[in-house]
C-alpha cells in the first residue's frame, strides 16, 4: 500500500511541477506581449522582466538536471525553446512567425499529451561529464 501512495504522490508532484513551469512561462509570454495584461487587457512588452522569467526557468532546468522525469524534462525544454525564440523575435533578433508560443496561454492538465504529439529529435539525456560541469551561458538575444 505505501508504494501506491508513493506513486500517487510522484504523479501529483509531476503535475505540480508542470503547472509551475507553465505559470512561469505564462508570465514570460505576457511580458513578451503574447498574452494581454489582465489589468489593462492590452499586450505589453517588457523584455527585462520577460528575460527574468526565462532565466528563472533556465535555472530550474540546470538545478534539477538528472532529477526530472522524461515528461518533465521534455516540457521544460520545449517551453524554454519557445520562450527563447519568442524573446529573440520580440527583441528584434528574428522575424516574427505565426507559430509564436500559443501553448503558453493556459496551463492545462492536457498539456503533456499535446507536447508528446509534437515530433522532435530527443535531447541527449546523458551529456559528457565535462559538459555537466559547464557554467550556464545564455544563448538567446543580447
Amino acid at each position: 500500500m505505501p508504494e501506491i501512495q508513493k506513486t500517487n504522490a510522484l504523479g501529483e508532484m509531476t503535475q505540480r511541477f508542470i503547472e509551475f513551469v507553465m505559470m512561469q512561462a505564462q508570465q514570460a509570454a505576457m511580458f513578451l506581449g503574447h498574452i494581454p495584461n489582465p489589468q489593462t487587457g492590452k499586450p505589453e512588452v517588457n523584455l527585462p522582466v520577460a528575460r527574468m522569467f526565462i532565466d528563472q526557468l533556465e535555472m530550474v532546468r540546470e538545478k534539477t538536471r538528472g532529477n526530472l522525469t522524461s515528461e518533465e524534462t521534455d516540457i521544460l525544454t520545449r517551453v524554454l525553446a519557445d520562450l527563447q525564440l519568442a524573446f529573440v523575435q520580440a527583441s528584434g533578433g528574428g522575424t516574427p512567425s505565426e507559430s509564436a508560443p500559443e501553448n503558453l496561454s493556459a496551463p492545462e492538465a492536457s498539456a503533456p499529451p499535446a507536447v508528446e504529439a509534437a515530433p522532435s529529435a530527443p535531447a541527449p539525456e546523458a551529456p559528457a561529464e565535462e559538459e555537466n560541469k559547464k557554467k550556464f551561458t545564455k544563448s538567446y538575444g543580447s
